[in-house]
């Protein structure tokens, strides 16, 4: 089975990078600029999303790939193959935090069909592939990162108590009216990520949070960029309102993934059901 490895230094920290790698339009961008064409159901995979590639082999030849998330983490990424012409797939990226940024290890393996002619096919054709494929998305990694991490930021509050998750019913816009979100809002100037989790649930909650620290990886949004941090209520703080709201519910980790969630949110669904069963707050981390 023959590997292929790559690595490049991003100047931002895994939970960004971690982002930017389940950004389907990252993905889709990096795959243009080699000729070849992504789809997706969602901008932000989570473990189980499939993709659908048409790779471009020469001038008016695409073949068709499918390839599903398998896990997905501030620590990195990984997929395999559902459908294609190869017999195997699955492509590994390892995110480091160093000095310097984030150094970003892809291992890419597959078999290829048909034997000695395949193997003579990895030799002039699938390597070259992978590697300015690969070679495009560190390109588009790099300036993303670059825009993201100057970028605004949004901050969303993962509410728990005694096995449960705070969420809140959206009024606006009405695109997302009915909807429902973690509270939160933009981080002012000046402004530390959690103390605009402290005040956007006063403002929207009525309540007194703690911080506890931080859940998944960074979101890519068009506002700017998402970070999920997790809180607790403060001693003896009362029940939260729907200041700007429609309505508010706790919701324990057997009904999470049934909440109908703006886009957002619903990418970290998989986090908030491990943290709600783990029983323990999040811990700040990359």
């Amino acid at each position: 089975m023959p590997v292929l490895r790559s690595t490049v230094l991003i100047d931002a920290p895994p939970r960004t990078v971690a982002g930017l790698l389940r950004d389907a339009d990252v993905a889709a961008a990096a795959l243009r600029r080699c000729g070849h064409r992504l789809s997706a159901p969602v901008r932000l995979l989570t473990s189980g999303s499939e993709v659908r590639i048409h790779t471009r082999i020469g001038p008016g030849v695409r073949v068709p790939v499918r390839t599903r998330v398998d896990a997905v983490s501030p620590a990195g990424m990984t997929s395999t193959l559902v459908a294609g012409p190869l017999r195997e797939l699955a492509h590994s990226v390892t995110l480091t935090a160093t000095a310097a940024g984030t150094l970003v290890l892809d291992e890419i393996r597959w078999t290829a069909p048909l034997g000695r002619l395949g193997r003579v096919a990895d030799v002039l054709l699938l390597r070259r592939l992978v590697l300015r494929t690969l070679a495009a998305r560190s390109e588009i990694l790099v300036e993303r990162a670059a825009a993201l991490v100057a970028g605004p930021v949004v901050v969303a509050t993962a509410v728990l108590r005694d096995g449960e998750l705070l969420v809140a019913r959206r009024t606006r816009p009405p695109a997302l009216a009915g909807r429902w979100e973690l509270p939160g809002g933009r981080v002012e100037p000046g402004e530390s990520e959690p103390d605009a989790v402290v005040r956007e649930c006063r403002e929207e909650l009525a309540a007194q949070v703690q911080v506890t620290g931080r859940l998944g990886t960074d979101l890519p949004i068009d506002a700017g960029v998402l970070r999920v941090h997790t809180a607790e209520l403060g001693p003896e703080a009362p029940e939260p309102r729907p200041l700007e709201h429609s309505a508010l519910r706790w919701v324990g980790p057997d009904e999470v993934a049934e909440v109908n969630w703006v886009d957002a949110d619903r990418a970290v669904v998989a986090d908030l059901v491990t943290l709600l069963r783990a029983g323990t707050p999040a811990v700040e981390s990359m």
